[in-house]
């Protein structure tokens, strides 16, 4: 006997009371009528759906296995569709058809597929990070390991490849402990794309929520993608997923009729004019909606449970709240997820953003989520790059953007903190072009944006030129320190840590090739700095995590802070509006450890007087070289042109070395 819960295809083990065989339901209030369609081949079988409730098709199909290809099929104005079910677990194969699609096409797209959850984990737990103690790294399933020659355990780009012992070895000498992978739900590219015989190589078009992209298997993607998970929890290091649950694959009102479109439409935002484009891919999902709320928390449920995922990065997460035209932080989304007792020990990311009305909600997200603070990544950019009247601003995010993020609600309010993200420039393009380069995506270098906030430092693109060479790679060096002694949860950019470039191109979510493929061919000047980004990553652990500790929640207040001149004079409300560099000085509880920060915007060397807080300061870093050699300084600190330096005291309950 067939039952409309839980939705999708269940797999039903035969015993005394109950056969062998497969439970099929599907959500479809809009269908008077559907048929299961199951294939074999070129073979296939069709099933009348007589059973209902609220709304829901429901079939039993005895002596069904793993494996099974199946689809539902509807007749829409006089047309026979294979419709794809939303709650797919797998499917048959990477989709793909010619535009325009049609009920004749698809018949012949990609298939869902019976699965079963059954996996051994070997008792590997998940390493459960605190939110304070995270390195985040973002990288792309295929680009990361696409190109690596030393991967010997798996096919480079694989899921498989994400766990070789080659990968594993970099993230732990790294200190990252947690990997935020760009989408791998299946991906269904956009029609534009396939005119072009393009591909969405980032994956920001969603076909089915449940589904790994087969793209990244060589077999199975479900065992595949579950094996690489637990060998990096084995190895302690978390997975993240980016996820897309603002929009789908279907598009706008004249896009592919995948499932949704013809299930229901109450799937999508509309208004009289039709459906509501606040992503910029045609259509908005609206979780106002019971089925459709239904269809994302059971993703994310399915996700954690039967993958052991440790978190989410929501994508436009600003949709996720939606009410028509406003947002809303009690949405019934945020409040379904805040109970959920499966989601809430998982990390929550929001881009706190699309791109309608109301669309900008950095900092309005509920307590349990962080955001992906832009503020930080445009201000150190620009202050960096010399931009006047950013002192003010930029003190402002290393404090953690505590207008926005109040550090009573830390560590569960941590900004997310980044200078390079998918979306834009890498950091070795940062400091090489003045401009986007994006004319291979084929819009005529229209996409992508363009408000950079980069500098070429003298020369546009790839150069030979020591003296620009080394100037590069003091800016590299200051971005990064920055990013990693500003109180937040550090976001670093897989490309960065090889010093990936990507030709200038800051919007390469079509390039499938070696424009984002990281280049792992190693010269001297990539490896120092892959080697220095390690020291400095094991440098915040040791140094910064406890003044994080110290900020936060009900003892934020056990801590000294100060702001100083070059001069050595405490900062005054007039000096923000001229300096030109400025000192940061912390201290925990009376009398704890201290540490220094001292930044020169500009490019002549600053003679900076240091606070009279006896014993000897000791060096952590200065980023005007490479070499993080540790040196005692007393009174005065030689600050080199467009520069940081990190310095170090032991308290006096502390032992005073490094």
């Amino acid at each position: 006997m067939s039952k409309p819960y839980p939705l999708g295809a269940n797999l039903q083990s035969a015993n005394s009371l109950k056969p062998q065989g497969c439970n099929f339901a599907i959500y479809a209030p809009d269908c008077s009528s559907l048929q299961l369609i199951l294939f074999n081949g070129k073979n296939q079988r069709s099933f009348t759906i007589e059973n209902k409730y609220a709304d829901i098709h429901h079939i039993f199909i005895s002596d069904i296995n793993t494996g099974q290809e199946y689809g539902f099929s509807s007749n829409i104005d006089g047309q026979d569709w294979l419709l794809l079910d939303p709650y797919a677990k797998a499917v048959s194969k990477a989709p793909y058809y010619e535009p325009p699609y049609s009920a004749d096409k698809s018949w012949h797209f990609t298939k869902a597929v019976v699965t079963d959850n059954a996996f051994d984990w070997q008792g590997v737990p998940q390493p459960d990070v605190p939110l304070a103690k995270t390195i985040i790294f973002e990288m792309h399933t295929k680009g990361f390991s696409q190109l690596n020659p030393a991967i010997t355990t798996a096919q480079p780009g694989s899921y498989l490849a994400l766990s070789d012992p080659v990968n594993i070895t970099l993230l732990k000498q790294q200190g990252i402990t947690s990997i935020q992978l760009l989408p791998i739900a299946v991906c269904m590219h956009e029609p534009h794309l396939l005119k072009q015989q393009g591909v969405n190589y980032w994956g920001y078009s969603t076909l089915a929520f449940m589904a790994p992209d087969p793209r990244y298997a060589t077999v199975d993607a479900v065992i595949e993608l579950k094996t690489a998970i637990r060998e990096l929890h084995r190895n302690g290091i978390e997975v993240i997923l980016d996820v897309v649950f603002n929009h789908t694959a279907e598009g706008g009102q004249d896009g592919p009729i995948f499932n949704l479109k013809a299930l229901d439409h109450r799937y999508y935002l509309r208004d009289e004019n039709g459906l509501r484009n606040y992503t910029g891919c045609g259509n908005s999902l609206d979780l106002t909606h019971q089925a459709s709320l239904n269809l994302v928390m059971d993703s994310l449920r399915y996700w954690v449970t039967e993958y052991h995922i440790d978190g989410f990065r929501f994508d436009l997460a600003a949709t996720l709240g939606r009410n028509g035209d406003r947002f809303n932080q009690q949405a019934p989304f945020f409040h379904a997820v805040a109970q959920d007792p499966i989601l809430k020990p998982t990390k929550l990311i929001a881009e706190p953003w699309d791109i309608g009305p109301d669309g900008y909600q950095l900092g309005y997200f509920p307590d349990g989520w962080n955001e992906c603070n832009d503020k930080f990544r445009d201000t150190v950019r620009s202050f960096w790059r010399g931009d006047h009247g950013y002192l003010k601003d930029f003190a402002t995010r290393i404090m953690g953007s505590r207008h926005f993020f109040s550090g009573g609600r830390w560590p569960h309010k941590l900004p997310v903190n980044y200078i390079a993200y998918h979306d834009g420039f890498t950091l070795q393009d940062l400091v090489s072009y003045n401009d986007k380069h994006n004319t291979a995506n084929g819009e005529n270098n229209r996409d992508g944006h363009g408000d950079n906030r980069s500098y070429n430092c003298g020369i546009e693109g790839d150069t030979d030129d020591v003296a620009v060479i080394a100037f590069r790679e003091k800016q590299k060096r200051n971005l990064i320190t920055t990013l990693l002694f500003s109180f937040g949860i550090p976001h670093i950019l897989a490309a960065d840590t090889v010093s990936h470039t990507q030709g200038g191109n800051n919007n390469a979510y079509c390039q499938d090739n070696e424009i984002s493929w990281l280049n792992w061919q190693m010269d001297d000047v990539k490896k120092e700095f892959k080697d220095w980004l390690s020291k400095m990553i094991a440098a915040r652990k040791q140094y910064m995590l406890p003044f994080i500790d110290a900020f936060t929640g009900d003892g934020r207040n056990d801590h000294r802070i100060s702001w100083y001149c070059s001069n050595g004079d405490m900062m005054q409300q007039h000096d923000w509006e001229h300096q030109i560099s400025l000192g940061l000085h912390l201290g925990l509880g009376t009398d704890g450890d201290e540490l220094l920060l001292i930044f020169n915007q500009v490019d002549t060397p600053i003679d900076f007087k240091l606070p009279d807080v006896p014993p000897t300061w000791h060096r952590i870093c200065d980023t005007s070289s490479m070499q993080l050699a540790p040196l005692n300084v007393n009174d005065h600190y030689q600050l080199a042109g467009r520069s940081m330096v990190i310095l170090q005291r032991s308290g006096a309950s502390t032992d005073d070395t490094i």
